[in-house]
């Protein structure tokens, strides 16, 4: 296998979507276990997730890749580009899902298998197919995008209780802004390939800017909760409340004055807020 083939493989398996997935599966898995101190499952679990999250990305890629074909961004994926024939990235998703539940389901627990099975299923065969067909497609994909976090949490605890639902809602509102500013900054691209997200239904922006600005506050809201039902302290609660302010600065910006610039500056503080997060509970944990 040549370079481009491999790079074209390790692009099927959407890598920074998964990156995403691996951060938020290791903020449930260390609110769970309060700490690192089963590694050997936290290494089963992310290498589960990996696997299991990359064959959800190739499928993706599978069953968009004639819409990929029509847009800018992604018309030189390695579908539409020829790199991979559709055959063999299906059997590469399939394979990659199957393995990773695999690891899941022997390596931690019958459980954080079937979150991320449900993750895959509901990624691959609701929110993909939503996308031409209604602009709450974001709220929609969010849910399969917001469950790893309880994926971790399942890993390290094998139950979910309410700290698990708490950081289900964090993330469920952090991906609102953050797909949203994708969303706009693309949307003319997304139109030619006939995906009905939020800005391309409402081209006034002025909806799309206040859904951003409503989910920054709920996200905000709920990036508290940990510290008043006892599952983190001072530290991560005043972290916390400095990373929800900024970012709400951001959407504010954002709102004053939308361009993608301003897009942009919302997807990079969406992207800055969830690592930061992770550090602000580390250190609440240690000190």
């Amino acid at each position: 296998m040549n370079n481009d083939k491999l790079n074209g493989y390790i692009e099927l398996t959407k890598p920074s979507i998964m990156r995403l997935v691996l951060v938020t599966t290791v903020l449930g898995f260390y609110f769970g276990d309060c700490g690192f101190h089963h590694l050997w499952r936290l290494c089963f679990t992310l290498i589960g997730a990996a696997l299991t999250c990359g064959g959800a990305g190739a499928l993706n890629h599978y069953l968009e890749r004639d819409a990929d074909a029509l847009m800018d961004r992604t018309k030189k994926r390695p579908i539409p580009s020829g790199l991979i024939s559709p055959a063999h990235a299906l059997g590469f998703g399939v394979s990659l899902i199957l393995i990773g539940l695999f690891v899941l389901c022997l390596g931690v627990n019958l459980l954080t298998g079937f979150l991320s099975l449900l993750t895959a299923f509901l990624y691959i065969l609701v929110y993909t197919p939503m996308k031409k067909l209604t602009w709450l497609n974001t709220t929609i994909g969010a849910i399969p995008g917001a469950i790893p976090t309880m994926g971790g949490w399942a890993a390290a605890r094998g139950d979910l209780g309410i700290e698990a639902w708490v950081l289900f809602f964090i993330l469920f509102a952090w991906q609102h802004p953050h797909f949203y500013a994708i969303a706009w900054m693309y949307k003319e691209d997304y139109k030619k390939a006939g995906f009905k997200m939020l800005p391309v239904v409402y081209p006034d922006s002025r909806f799309t800017l206040g859904q951003i600005m409503a989910f920054t506050f709920l996200l905000v809201g709920f990036s508290i909760v940990p510290s008043m039902i006892g599952m983190s302290g001072n530290i991560y609660f005043y972290g916390a409340l400095f990373l929800g302010i900024g970012f709400l600065w951001f959407a504010w910006q954002f709102q004053r004055s939308p361009s993608n610039l301003t897009a942009r500056k919302v997807l990079l503080a969406s992207v800055v807020y969830l690592p930061l997060l992770l550090l602000f509970i580390i250190f609440d944990n240690v000190f």
